[in-house]
C-alpha cells in the first residue's frame, strides 16, 4: 500500500486512471485486484486535496461500437460504454466534488490509452499552473502507463504510485516500471 505520505502541493495534480467497475473484478476487462485500490487511492485524494492539489480522475468513456471491440477487430471486450454501470467509476471511490473528470476514447474510429490522448489535459494543468502529476489506477501496463508517458512528454515532473496501480498481466510489470523510470518517472511504493 502506497504511503499517505506523499508530498502534495497547489502545484501538483493526483491523476487516478480508470477506476471504473469494467476494470475491476466482476468487469467486462477486469484487472485482478483492481478493487483493492481503492481505500488507498481514497487515502491519496483526501492527502492530495487538503494540501490544495488539483485532483483529476480519467475514465473510458466508449460509444457503443467502439474500433477497440472485438467485434470490430479491434483487441478488448466491450468494456467501458457510456452512461453503463461498466463505465461508473467504482462505487467506492471517494472522487471530491471539484475532481477533474476527463473522458477518453470517445471517438468510434480511435482508441486512447492515455488521459492526456486530444483530450486538452496537458494545457489544461499548465493553464493551472501544475509542474507535477502524479498517476495511480488502471491498469499500469496500458492506460496507467500511457498517461505516465504522455505526462512526462508534456514536460511534468511524475510520480507513479506503483503499489496503487495493477496491471492486467503481471508479468509485465517489471518491463512497465523499467520503461517509466527509463523515461524519467519517480517510482513512489
Amino acid at each position: 500500500m502506497s504511503q499517505l505520505t506523499q508530498d502534495y502541493d497547489h502545484r501538483d495534480a493526483l491523476l487516478v486512471v480508470d477506476m471504473q467497475n469494467d476494470f475491476c473484478p466482476g468487469g467486462a476487462l477486469a484487472v485482478a485486484g483492481g478493487d483493492a485500490l481503492v481505500p488507498g487511492i481514497n487515502a491519496e485524494m483526501d492527502a492530495a486535496q487538503r494540501a490544495g492539489a488539483l485532483i483529476v480522475a480519467s475514465r473510458d468513456w466508449h460509444p457503443v461500437d467502439h474500433a477497440s471491440f472485438a467485434h470490430r477487430g479491434g483487441p478488448w471486450p466491450v468494456h467501458c460504454v457510456q452512461d453503463t454501470p461498466g463505465a461508473a467509476f467504482h462505487a467506492d471511490l471517494a472522487l471530491p466534488e471539484t475532481t477533474i473528470r476527463v473522458s477518453k476514447a470517445t471517438a468510434f474510429d480511435r482508441d486512447a490509452y492515455s488521459a492526456f490522448d486530444d483530450t486538452g489535459l496537458g494545457n489544461y494543468l499548465r493553464e493551472r499552473g501544475i509542474e507535477r502529476v502524479t498517476v495511480c489506477g488502471l491498469a499500469l501496463d496500458v492506460c496507467v502507463k500511457a498517461t505516465t508517458l504522455d505526462a512526462l512528454h508534456e514536460g511534468f515532473a511524475t510520480r507513479l504510485l506503483d503499489d496503487l496501480s495493477a496491471a492486467v498481466d503481471p508479468d509485465a510489470i517489471e518491463d512497465c516500471r523499467n520503461t517509466l523510470t527509463d523515461a524519467g518517472a519517480e517510482l513512489c511504493r
